[in-house]
């Protein structure tokens, strides 16, 4: 992603996005709860991690679907500006998008995410912690928990966390943690 050729556009755009926001109210998010669950049965049923993966990414299309088009239009900046690492700019975008859509369990997920990549592990867990109030099976938001309490250094509940994932889903990239003599092997299953 290019950068802004002047450094106050990303101010103007946001306070135009805001102001826009502002003047309409986020409808509710649409339920995809029975869509999701029946993926998950699937992928643990997967019989490798190549069709895990495919599954997976089918739920993200379910996760990331934002509740109208002014939404999505602000999930899609902020996750662009993360992905250049414009990490400010996402937070600011999905900062935003809470605030419109409080009700939105991607919103936070993604400000979680930014500020995961931040090392502002706290205030990652906060947000994650509402995302799973509002969508309890996302995955991904149980799993970025797993790694927030693991990076605070709070193994028990990062244990559990990721032992709930990985419920879910077997197939989850961060399961090496959770192999026998990784850092959040269940107790008792020490090399």
């Amino acid at each position: 992603m290019a950068w802004f050729r002047f450094a106050y556009a990303p101010l103007i755009l946001s306070a135009v996005s805001a102001s826009v926001v502002e003047a309409e109210t986020c409808p509710p998010p649409p339920d995809h709860s029975q869509s999701v669950q029946g993926l998950i049965e699937q992928v643990q049923a997967a019989d490798n991690e190549g069709d895990a993966r495919v599954i997976s990414n089918q739920m993200w299309e379910f996760w990331a679907d934002a509740p109208n088009e002014q939404a999505q239009a602000i999930l899609d900046r902020g996750m662009q500006k993360r992905a250049a690492f414009d990490l400010a700019g996402a937070l600011q975008e999905f900062d935003i998008l809470v605030d419109y859509c409080p009700e939105y369990a991607e919103g936070y997920n993604q400000r979680a995410f930014v500020n995961y990549l931040r090392q502002d592990f706290r205030t990652a867990v906060v947000d994650l912690d509402r995302a799973l109030q509002l969508s309890p099976d996302h995955i991904a938001a149980l799993s970025g928990k797993a790694l927030s309490l693991y990076a605070l250094g709070q193994l028990d509940a990062a244990r559990d966390a990721l032992g709930r994932a990985l419920e879910m889903n077997p197939w989850l990239p961060e399961r090496g943690l959770a192999a026998p003599g990784g850092p959040l092997a269940p107790k008792g299953t020490d090399l």
